[in-house]
């Protein structure tokens, strides 16, 4: 990898980083997450960043994919478990990364919580090239167990690529017995999630993001096609930004044309099995000799 590459998945890193300063500020009980999601991808482009993928704001049991819609009156609430997944990229160098928050002194979600930062910090010792990707599972499940939780076994950290947030390789939150190894200049988000559930999400209803499949050629919604491959190429993006700009009808007829001919892919909110809490905790790294935490 060369020192220019590096230099933009830094300059994404040191974005994120900040951004995740900026949001312990904005969640707080009786905040709107749609008032929070724009605030913080408002942020990242006021930095020198682009939004890799919508801000995903999942609470208590919804691990993953949960994005604000562009009416959305949901507000955060006294005990909640609020996680902030945030990603930013530069010429589409990608940092990911993840925050947890409890809404006021719950200990259950202060648990929760701490249990999924161990375990990002234990795998993050192991990282170098040569380290199989089970042997970072495996101290992920040591630390979230201890600490009486599950990990989520069908959530997994990733690779990234220019333009790609997942590219290949997985990386499990427990031992799954794969010899896979980590090789010099990957690039990866390791993302333990812990919950006092069943360990396993399952999907819910859409979660009010889309990325672009293939580029196809589509008869009605081509200005929408078009705008989303000159913004976004294969980043996922929100529902929301394509309803601001084009109207929700003109939007859905859209989308739902484009994922029912698999034009273009949605994501389902995740949610735990048992409807168990989750926290999530996640840092992208540069796989060296020395390694590099990017965020």
């Amino acid at each position: 990898m060369n020192k220019e590459i590096i230099e933009k998945y830094k300059k994404a890193g040191e974005i994120a980083k900040e951004v995740k300063v900026f949001a312990k500020n904005l969640v707080k009980e009786n905040a709107s997450v749609l008032d929070i999601a724009n605030a913080i991808e408002a942020k990242i482009k006021e930095l020198g960043g682009e939004v890799a993928f919508p801000l995903n704001i999942s609470i208590n049991e919804v691990a993953a994919h949960y994005v604000p819609s562009i009416n959305d009156k949901k507000i955060l609430q006294k005990d909640d478990l609020v996680k902030i997944d945030i990603g930013v990229h530069i010429d589409g160098y990608i940092a990911d990364t993840a925050i947890s928050f409890s809404i006021g002194d719950n200990s259950e979600n202060k648990k929760l919580i701490s249990a999924a930062e161990e375990g990002l910090n234990a795998a993050i010792k192991l990282i170098k090239p040569g380290v199989s990707v089970s042997e970072i599972g495996s101290v992920i499940n040591e630390k979230i167990s201890s600490a009486g939780f599950q990990p989520i076994r069908n959530l997994t950290g990733h690779n990234l690529d220019q333009y790609e947030i997942h590219s290949g390789l997985t990386i499990p939150n427990y031992n799954n017995g794969s010899d896979i190894i980590l090789e010099e200049g990957d690039v990866i988000a390791i993302e333990p999630f812990a919950t006092n559930g069943a360990g396993i999400v399952v999907e819910g209803r859409n979660g009010g993001s889309f990325s672009l499949i293939e580029n196809a050629v589509v008869r009605q919604g081509r200005d929408i096609m078009k705008h989303i491959q000159t913004e976004y190429k294969t980043l996922p993006f929100a529902k929301r930004w394509l309803d601001e700009k084009f109207g929700l009808l003109k939007t859905n007829l859209f989308l739902n044309s484009c994922v029912r001919k698999e034009i273009i892919k949605e994501y389902k909110m995740l949610k735990e099995q048992n409807n168990g809490k989750v926290a999530q905790a996640e840092h992208t790294i540069i796989v060296l000799d020395k390694p590099i935490i990017i965020t």
